[in-house]
């Protein structure tokens, strides 16, 4: 029983061995692929502003996290593409419309994202996105963010709303549209670096 396990143990053995040897020493290792996530380039940190209004009203604003940039959507339910605006930009200081209030908002740089849509039903002028000027984003949680660091709600006023956005440092970004929602995607560097 020993002598059989002896014997198969040096044919394995030998047959690794020969497997090896039979690999050129100046052989090239095995190439592995990753997948990579190409970052976009070419934003960049200027004021952003598009004209067009609606009466639909703001009702949510979110964040994510992406591979190259964190995202913020401000959800106007019923709006088209062609009905929504914005302003984006940033500012050295964050002001109320209406009552001039200096809003404080924290990070290394503030952008300050006005959108072309009242936060109150214009009926009845009831909050659709219930928060008072200078509280945090309702349900948003910055934790674990690269680029974003606060989140406040500015206000409402006169058809307009103001979000104030902290991020890291004046960083390159881009605010696009679609229907029921305006995003605002912020890089996490200048050099499209993951």
């Amino acid at each position: 029983m020993v002598q059989k396990r002896t014997a198969w143990a040096t044919v394995a053995l030998m047959g690794i061995t020969l497997g090896v040897a039979a690999v050129p020493a100046d052989a090239a290792p095995a190439r592995t692929t990753q997948a990579t996530t190409a970052c976009p380039t070419g934003w960049g940190s200027q004021a952003e502003t598009r004209s067009a209004a609606t009466t639909e009203s703001v009702t949510n604003v979110r964040t994510g996290r992406h591979a190259c940039f964190d995202r913020m959507v401000v959800d106007v339910p019923g709006a088209g593409s062609g009905d929504l605006g914005y302003s984006v930009r940033y500012v050295s200081r964050l002001y109320q419309d209406g009552s001039g209030d200096h809003i404080a908002v924290g990070g290394g740089a503030v952008l300050e994202v006005r959108v072309t849509a009242p936060a109150y039903d214009t009926d009845t002028g009831k909050p659709t996105y219930p928060v008072r000027a200078g509280q945090r984003l309702k349900g948003v949680d910055l934790t674990g963010y690269r680029t974003f660091r606060d989140g406040r709600f500015v206000g409402s006023f006169e058809g307009d709303t103001q979000i104030g956005l902290g991020v890291r440092a004046r960083l390159p970004f881009r605010v696009w549209v679609a229907d029921n929602r305006i995003v605002v995607d912020v890089a996490h560097n200048w050099t499209g670096a993951r």
